[in-house]
Formats: structure tokens, sequence, C-alpha cells
């Protein structure tokens, strides 16, 4: 029997009883159609998982018991990945955020650049931002990670690389003319890497990246799209440098 996994963002301790996120309680209730007693896996994003058990099933609410902690389960990559994502429309940045997490990123940091689409206002941002981290827990959620990757709010590339200092480890940038490959590079333990948007980075882009030290990484003869090519090259990294 598979044991659901849900993520929940309060303090989880044993005993206690908690409302479950209200889109994790109607799956249970009306998808799954689980009845009370049924056990579950909760957690927070702070690496630990307590087993539980449903408390009470209503229309609009479900409720969970937390019944004690489990043993960590550490399923963290060793390579501490960074992916610095263009911003990309509706689905396709979904689709990044979710196998990003699955693929073990540590960190995600949501670029505007030259060619970036998407507008974003204050309000505008606020939503997406939750709706972004709920895509992160929803994949956390499936893939058994219970450490959250950090999700920064959006911002220009060109802000964002003027104040790295010297942060970051080993610094790469996605280009189908760049001069490394994934396999070329020297053994590393910690990335960021930047992949443009619909429509690639610039030059203007390239050029921002250039002075603040990072190296144009090519995938091969193809030109990928957004939605590929960052996956592509965190699973060739990890598979190289990492876990899988």
């Amino acid at each position: 029997m598979r044991i659901p996994r849900i993520c929940v963002f309060d303090p989880l301790t044993t005993g206690m009883e908690l409302a479950l996120p209200e889109q994790a309680g109607e799956h249970l209730a009306r998808v799954l159609r689980l009845e009370r007693g049924h056990p579950l896996v909760l957690f927070n994003g702070d690496g630990r998982e307590y087993r539980a058990e449903i408390a009470q099933l209503a229309k609009r609410a479900v409720t969970a018991r937390v019944l004690g902690e489990n043993a960590v389960v550490d399923r963290e990559s060793p390579l501490a990945l960074t992916l610095v994502q263009g911003i990309a429309r509706g689905e396709k940045m979904d689709l990044i955020l979710q196998k990003a997490t699955e693929l073990g990123v540590a960190r995600i940091v949501p670029v505007i650049t030259d060619r970036t689409e998407v507008k974003l206002d204050a309000e505008r941002t606020g939503r997406r931002l939750a709706h972004w981290q709920a895509v992160i827990a929803g994949a956390c959620e499936q893939c058994g990670r219970s450490i959250l990757p950090m999700l920064d709010p959006p911002q220009r590339l060109v802000h964002w690389a003027g104040e790295l200092g010297n942060a970051g480890g080993l610094r790469l940038a996605l280009d189908p003319d760049g001069e490394a490959t994934p396999r070329s590079l020297a053994s590393f333990d910690a990335a960021m890497l930047v992949v443009g948007p619909e429509g690639g980075l610039s030059d203007n882009d390239m050029t921002v990246l250039d002075e603040a030290g990072f190296t144009g990484l090519r995938l091969g003869p193809r030109i990928l799209r957004t939605e590929t090519a960052g996956l592509a090259a965190i699973a060739a990294l990890q598979a190289l440098y990492g876990d899988l």
C-alpha cells in the first residue's frame, strides 16, 4: 500500500491534529476516497517526516493526527545545484520547477532576462510565487524529498549577477555555442546553472554573465527548448557529478 505524502507548512509534533491543505484534503477524500484512520506521511520541508493518520473527514476539510516521527531518510543530492531560470510562460514554468525538484536541485532563482515575455507586477509576483511554491511542494510529495528547494523571488538577471560576489561554486550558462560540455568539466560539488526563457539568452545577457564569471555550456548539436534544456543539463550534471 502506497502511503500518501503531504507537505504542510506548520510545525509538527507528535499527538497534534491539524487541517491539511485544501487541495491535498480534497485529493484524499474525493479522488482517493480514503477513510478515517488511513495512514499518511507529513513533512514541512525541514528534512523530517512524520507518521500520521486521517483523523476527520468533512466536505471542506480533512484533519490529520500526527503519530510520531520517522527515521530521517536523506534523499538530497551531494551536488548542490542552483537553477537560475529565465521565467517561462504558464505551464512551461510549472513543468521546469516540478522536474527540477524531482532531479534534486537545491535552489531555484526565477530571473527576468532581455527576452522574458512574462510581465510581473507586485500583485502578480506574489500570486505566482505562491503557485510556484505549491508546484515545488507537490513535486517533493511525489519524489520523496523532505527538504524543499529554496525558491527566490523573481529578479532581473543583471541585478542577480551583479550581487553574486564570491558565492556559488561553478558558474554555467546554457549556450548552444558554449565551449564547455558536461563531460569536459572538472569534478565539482556546487554549481549555478543559468537557463534562458523562450528565445534564449540575448547577447547582452551573455555579456552580463561573462562579466560575472560564467562559462558557456552546450548540450550537443541540437538547440533545445527552455523547458527541455535546463532539465537535460541538470540530469547530465547529476549523472556525472551527483547521485543519478
